[in-house]
């Protein structure tokens, strides 16, 4: 009997991964408390003691030997459901201290079921996480069995369960599979400057080499495409940029909108906002699909980007030139320097204010202060005009709409 229960210790210890030591602890605590229900002596000085080695149970009561096989049915209940108890939390404890410590990490799992929305993913054969439904990946669904890899987002201890939420959307889920299927990452001969992700659509990601022999870009996307080829087949079909990344904000901005070919950048430190100049070729590629591309470059380099054609950009230009030659004391030079400023239109100007215009460009203040009210009213001007062209558009879309809704009743 004694060999036995060593063996089914061993069991429960490998099979729950729990350690042996807190098992014989809580047999002991579960013999004390049999003990006390079958005595009815709470205040008792009771001791039980499992030798590690032979499996032997020793009792005693207020130094007295007792024969625990001897306390019956009832106590015996006892004892069970304490074990019981103790057994869960040892689990929970082991699953929690394993897991904590693998948070950020991929683990790979399958699926086993989905409860009303969320993705319940066997991790293993004593663990399950939870991917809630914005944790998903938007338009992927998985069928029970299926093997997925995801992020260990967090570890919640709540009072009955650890509770292991997992994600796929989480750009760091991005940055742990280039690790996977870069060995140049992982041995951090290259590194992920900056990542922007809309889980689902698409993906940049900034790299830079610590070696100049080693072309970053050209490591992660691989031997004809093999490696990012991977990582897009594990997001199911998740389009993914690489970006060369580089200390200047101009270059950067301009390799984050590749695959569009940029003409001019103007940086305004002052506003955090680039203003890009791309030719009317490269206007959509630029934007992207639904404004997808700039948004993510916008994101990956930290910069309020502004795209503009040519067209656009001279007109804000001239505009800009014509209010500041009305300011008595400015001159064409003050423009000059406003442009180097980054500040390319009223708009801007009015948003700078007068501060960098006195302590950058070492403008008078009164002048300075000139400057930006007539850019203000120049401003308010634009804008009005901007309101009157889309409420004299509102009355011919609803022309359009109506014209086409008769000639559809007329067909039928």
């Amino acid at each position: 009997m004694n060999q036995e229960l060593i063996r089914i210790v061993d069991n429960i210890a490998r099979d729950k991964n729990i350690d042996k030591e807190s098992l014989f602890v809580d047999l002991e605590e579960a013999m004390v408390s049999a003990v006390r229900k079958h005595f009815g002596e709470p205040d008792s000085n009771i001791v039980v003691n499992i030798d590690r080695a032979t499996g032997q149970v020793t009792a005693s009561r207020d130094d007295e030997q007792i024969d625990i096989r001897q306390l019956g049915r009832i106590p015996a209940q006892t004892a069970k459901q304490v074990m019981i108890q103790k057994i869960r939390a040892d689990e929970r404890d082991s699953i929690y201290a394993e897991f904590v410590q693998r948070k950020g990490e991929i683990i790979s799992g399958s699926v086993v079921r989905y409860e009303g929305g969320t993705l319940i993913v066997n991790l293993s054969h004593w663990a399950e996480g939870f991917m809630p439904k914005g944790e998903q990946i938007m338009g992927q669904s998985h069928r029970p069995g299926e093997r997925i890899r995801c992020l260990i987002l967090d570890v919640k201890e709540t009072s009955n369960q650890i509770k292991i939420i997992l994600s796929r959307t989480h750009p760091d889920f991005i940055r742990r599979l280039f690790e996977l299927e870069v060995p140049e990452i992982a041995e951090n001969i290259i590194e992920i400057r900056a990542l922007a992700r809309e889980a689902g659509y698409r993906t940049k990601v900034a790299v830079a080499s610590l070696d100049e022999k080693v072309d970053p870009v050209g490591a992660c996307v691989g031997v004809r495409g093999s490696r990012i080829k991977n990582i897009v087949d594990e997001l199911g079909g998740e389009k993914i940029d690489i970006v060369r990344w580089n200390e200047s904000s101009q270059v950067l901005v301009a390799n984050a909108l590749m695959p569009a070919k940029v003409s001019e950048i103007a940086l305004c430190f002052e506003l955090g906002k680039a203003t890009v100049v791309v030719d009317e070729d490269q206007l959509s590629l630029a934007i992207g699909k639904h404004g997808q591309n700039v948004r993510l470059a916008a994101r990956l380099t930290g910069w309020d980007i502004d795209i503009l054609m040519p067209e656009e950009y001279n007109q804000g230009i001239e505009r800009l030139t014509t209010c500041i030659k009305n300011v008595e004391a400015a001159d064409d030079m003050v423009v000059d320097k406003l442009i180097a400023l980054g500040v390319i239109s009223v708009l801007d100007l009015d948003d700078v204010g007068t501060d960098p215009l006195v302590n950058e460009l070492n403008i008078n203040s009164e002048t300075a202060e000139q400057m930006v009210a007539a850019a203000n009213e120049e401003a308010k001007r634009l804008t009005a005009e901007s309101k009157q062209q889309q409420a004299g558009k509102e009355p011919a879309r609803q022309t359009d709409e109506a014209d086409n809704e008769q000639e559809s009743a007329d067909k039928e």
